[in-house]
């Protein structure tokens, strides 16, 4: 039986879109089941036979209307995971959000993530909670150091595409500041002016030299300090690779300044 792949752009708005037009394909096509119908975020790796593929753009519309009706009939707190599973670097997630999307629907289930019997739900809720867990890692291991010019300044590299989720934390813990969080995998930069809304600013691979950043003269002398405050209160007794490495992955150490090195001072 042939099935139906829809391809769209890797991103929250990407995915929503995408759910829009399913639903609309199968009216428009008379297809009989969702289960034939199947959403890639970005470019399949294989193709498949008796398989129509077809390439759909973001449009906005078409993302609020689909955004309001699943926090209308979902809840804000399924909306909420949903966006998370969709912000997964896993290649079948926008496939699984939507299938979870139809079975909750279907259902008027409020609480569809418990329908974990179900395969499309049960993997929306694992990339849903691996997202949410590496968040709740960066809000406490995240770093910022100062620029020469006051603006505090951290780098990430996460698994996920949590950006957007990281920034509204630390806007409304330091509104009164200006920083930029900067994620390297994805070049993607979230601004912040104090007392103002924060936004994304997206660079192509190679144009950015962190290099050229300039740090103030207080930040060397600090990054000391509590690099020493970190070595003197460990207990040597006590030292537990196993366990720090459970507290604290190792892919977080590089840009964390008590691991790492000290800033150059130009």
């Amino acid at each position: 039986m042939e099935e139906y792949v829809l391809i769209c752009e890797d991103s929250i708005d990407g995915i929503l879109t995408g759910i829009y037009e399913a639903y609309a394909y199968k009216k428009a096509h008379n297809i009989d089941s969702h289960d034939r119908i199947h959403i890639y975020a970005g470019e399949p790796g294989t193709y498949r036979l008796f398989t129509t593929y077809e390439h759909i753009e973001t449009q906005q519309d078409k993302v609020s209307k689909v955004s309001d009706t699943l926090q209308r009939e979902l809840g804000q707190e399924v909306y909420y995971f949903l966006c998370l599973a969709m912000s997964s670097y896993c290649e079948d997630k926008a496939d699984a959000v939507y299938h979870t999307v139809v079975s909750g629907l279907k259902h008027h289930d409020k609480n569809v993530f418990a329908r974990l019997a179900e395969d499309a739900v049960s993997r929306a809720f694992s990339y849903a909670r691996g997202a949410n867990n590496e968040l709740l890692h960066l809000k406490g291991f995240l770093r910022f150091q100062e620029l020469e010019n006051g603006i505090l300044y951290a780098k990430i590299a996460p698994k996920n595409h949590i950006l957007n989720f990281l920034m509204p934390h630390f806007a409304d813990r330091f509104p009164a500041e200006d920083f930029v969080i900067f994620d390297e995998r994805r070049m993607l930069f979230a601004l912040h002016a104090k007392h103002k809304q924060w936004y994304n600013y997206s660079l192509a691979e190679g144009v950015f030299d962190e290099a050229n950043l300039v740090f103030s003269e207080e930040e060397q002398a600090y990054q000391e300090l509590f690099r020493h405050f970190v070595d003197k209160i460990a207990i040597e007794e006590r030292n537990n690779l196993s366990l720090q490495q459970n507290n604290l992955p190792l892919r977080f150490r590089p840009y964390m300044c008590e691991f790492g090195k000290s800033v150059v001072i130009k």
